[in-house]
């Protein structure tokens, strides 16, 4: 007697992506715990190691320990490195405008260096 999901081929199909999608996010969750055991700074070397090993020999298990003993370290990470990242931005903008500013003679090169320390120092 057939079974019922091979007299449906739709169903295998939408069987066969989900499958594929739990995949593709098991893979980015991998992916994903790994930056952050590489990006900890609060990690020892040795404490790095023993995570990669936990999560590579015991992938389920390692992960979900990962979850529950440091996700919240994730977001703060991730929230670190976001303000970092936005902090370098402003203050690169805004050093272009004072080089521009410069370069157009609005400002001499003494307030250059000026607002371009406290643009450095903020």
């Amino acid at each position: 007697m057939p079974l019922a999901a091979s007299s449906y081929p739709l169903l295998n199909v939408f069987w066969s992506m989900f499958i594929f999608f739990l995949w593709i996010i098991w893979i980015w969750i991998l992916i994903w715990i790994f930056i952050d055991i590489f990006r900890s700074h609060d990690l020892s070397g040795w404490a790095k190691a023993l995570w990669v090993i936990f999560v590579l020999f015991l992938p389920l298990l390692g992960v979900l320990v990962y979850l529950i003993a440091r996700g919240g370290k994730m977001q703060e990470h991730a929230a670190r490195d976001a303000r970092q990242q936005d902090q370098e931005f402003r203050q690169y903008v805004q050093q272009a405008k004072l080089a521009d500013l410069r370069d157009r003679g609005v400002i001499s090169a003494e307030e250059f260096e000026r607002e371009k320390a406290k643009v450095l120092a903020a």
